[in-house]
């Protein structure tokens, strides 16, 4: 008679049920390694080709001059993130930033009155502006693309009524034949002109605590895991009882202070109420944005890859213009970088699925 051996035969399939259940890792992808550095890596190989071609453009002052350059960018680019977390758009940031530039120099130059108001009023101007924006898309059922394309035109010709189309300086002629008496404070000044330890500009370090606050608002709190959800599926964040009209407001209103700040530093650094300085802020920021969906392969709209995004077109800017590139071939450079972005971030990512 046999008996059991105590041995069993080994069965076959164990090693195969063994990888399919075990935490094996998964094989390197140079195609996943570039949609998710892709633009990180353009971005260095970018600097060291602009610093071997012009060895001024690696100074620590023109780096912080970069930055300082793409401040403003980078904070009305913030606030379309905002926007764009929830499937909308606001094609009225650079209007707003205009309107705030105008509305500080207004307040000082020909109202006479001091820094802190200026700063008050635009920034109250700016949240205003982004709440009428929420309220014609909720409230009026009007598609976000042509609510704030008519309120950018709006707002275009509003900020030019009360000087007749005329830029704000210090001693203008007003429209009764007197002389403006005010001027622009050395504190108000300082917003856009001051550089800590005579090296970083006051403004750049607005723009980063400003990114922190909003990463931290975004991927950190509830209020932000809304906003993406609402972009998401809003009826689904609706039916989990959401309040999503009130929600998409608020990302309007954020969107609209975001630019006014961007308008206060603009003044500030300029010094007048010039009325083609926020001509380009629009293209410029909605770039940052979008380049910012292919950072880390997030493919969604995100602080930090907008923040990498504005840094990425000032840098570029910045390197074609020590070169001595003709300023009629940047916007072609942009827009270049922006359709090979995007296709990082699609193109790639959707061929990958299939």
């Amino acid at each position: 008679m046999s008996t059991p051996s105590s041995n069993p035969a080994p069965n076959p399939a164990a090693p195969a049920a063994a990888v399919q259940t075990g935490t094996a890792k998964p094989a390197f992808s140079f195609k996943d390694f570039v949609i998710k550095f892709g633009l990180l890596i353009i971005l260095a190989v970018m600097v060291v080709v602009f610093w071997r071609l012009e060895p001024a453009f690696a100074n620590a002052r023109n780096m912080f001059s970069i930055l300082q350059a793409v401040s403003v960018t980078a904070l009305l680019a913030l606030g379309v993130t905002v926007t764009l977390a929830i499937a909308g758009f606001d094609l009225s940031i650079g209007s707003t930033a205009a309107m705030s530039l105008m509305a500080s120099s207004y307040v000082m130059v020909i109202l006479n009155q001091g820094t802190l108001l200026a700063v008050i009023v635009c920034l109250l101007l700016g949240a205003f502006i982004g709440f009428l924006n929420g309220v014609l898309i909720v409230k009026g059922r009007i598609p976000d693309l042509l609510a704030t394309l008519g309120m950018m035109f709006l707002l275009l010709g509003l900020q030019l009524i009360p000087t007749g189309g005329r830029s704000i300086a210090k001693g203008m002629t007003l429209s009764d034949g007197s002389a403006a008496t005010g001027t622009f404070t050395d504190a108000f000044l300082a917003l856009g002109r001051y550089r800590l330890f005579d090296l970083i500009p006051l403004p750049v370090i607005i723009m980063l605590v400003a990114a922190v606050i909003l990463w931290v608002f975004m991927e950190r709190s509830r209020y932000g895991r809304v906003l993406y959800a609402i972009g998401g599926n809003e009826k689904a964040t609706r039916l989990a009882g959401a309040p999503v009209e009130r929600y998409k407001i608020a990302a309007y209103m954020i969107s609209g202070l975001f630019a006014s700040i961007g308008g206060i530093l603009l003044a500030a650094r300029v010094g007048r109420g010039d009325v083609t300085s926020g001509s380009s802020l629009l293209l410029d920021s909605v770039a940052a944005a979008l380049i910012g969906y292919a950072v880390l392969g997030a493919k969604k709209p995100n602080v930090f890859g907008t923040a990498v995004g504005a840094l990425f077109v000032g840098t570029l800017l910045n390197g074609l213009t020590m070169l001595n590139a003709p300023y009629y071939a940047q916007d072609f450079v942009k827009g270049l970088v922006l359709v090979f972005a995007l296709l990082f971030t699609f193109g790639f990512a959707s061929s990958q699925r299939r």
